[in-house]
């Protein structure tokens, strides 16, 4: 395939998931400008690898790549915050309350709730976004994450359990 041929079909692939790309990006770097960086750095990668892309579900092909270079990007810049544990007592399940969706149709203001999910640990970002942002399917969020289908079903109930409660929290002290 040709340099220019070979050129527009990656243009034609992966430029339409370039919002679904930053949105990743910047709900787990937290930061705008960050985010525009990560997914360049993303993009220079995809391009690198596509001849390796043998067709298939771009949107998670680039967002596994997306994935990887948030990471990357947060064990250069912020170590700590890329190694944050699980702890199952801090991010177990609490007792039954109204769901994250609950509170987000009862219309929580935007600030609020992007404040509780910048709160969460990036594992625990990432799978809220890919799945209630970005529209992924477990599987498709596994395929990205790297991780088995149960891990994503667990982090997902998890994550919503552990912004539930943030804002919660965050409502107790208005």
């Amino acid at each position: 395939m040709g340099t220019r041929s070979s050129s527009e079909a990656f243009e034609r692939a992966l430029l339409p998931h370039l919002d679904a790309a930053y949105n990743l990006a910047r709900w787990l770097t937290r930061n705008g400008d960050d985010a525009e960086d990560v997914v360049q750095e993303a993009f220079v990668r995809a391009l690198r690898f596509f001849g390796g892309f043998h067709g298939g579900n771009a949107r998670a092909w680039l967002l596994t790549i997306v994935r990887n270079a948030c990471y990357d990007w947060l064990r250069r810049n912020r170590p700590a915050e890329a190694h944050d544990e699980l702890d199952e007592e801090v991010h177990g399940p609490s007792e039954p309350s109204p769901t994250a969706e609950d509170l987000l149709v009862e219309q929580v203001d935007r600030v609020r709730v992007q404040r509780a999910l910048e709160e969460l640990p990036p594992a625990f970002r990432e799978v809220l976004i890919l799945r209630e942002f970005e529209g992924l399917s477990y599987k498709e969020i596994a395929e990205v994450a790297g991780v088995k289908m149960g891990t994503v079903m667990s982090r997902l109930a998890r994550a919503r359990d552990a912004l539930q409660r943030q804002l919660t929290a965050d409502a107790g002290k208005r």
